[in-house]
């Protein structure tokens, strides 16, 4: 019997999971949005250090931090770390 590997949507509640968040988009839990203020926004990277789904890169090529929202579950970790308060949680 061939096992199929579950999606984080049919793993129950409270379930250990054996692959890392990385692998799979749960950018679609969240009800809230971060949106950033580019002008209060100092570029500190405490948004990417505290982020826990990895969803906040630091591009240095841009010299700029992106959101990916295809990770972000909208936790708020960001918003409430950020010193400037750049970060805003939206509601979708």
């Amino acid at each position: 019997m061939i096992s199929q590997e579950k999606t984080w949507k049919e793993i129950a509640p409270a379930g250990v999971c054996s692959k890392s968040s990385s692998d799979f988009l749960t950018g679609d839990w969240k009800t809230y949005t971060p949106v950033r203020d580019l002008e209060k926004c100092t570029r500190c990277l405490l948004c990417v250090l505290f982020c826990p789904d990895g969803a906040i890169n630091w591009r240095p090529e841009k010299g700029d931090i992106e959101f990916d929202f295809s990770y972000c579950k909208g936790c708020g970790i960001c918003a409430n770390e950020c010193p400037t308060n750049a970060i805003e949680m939206k509601l979708e």
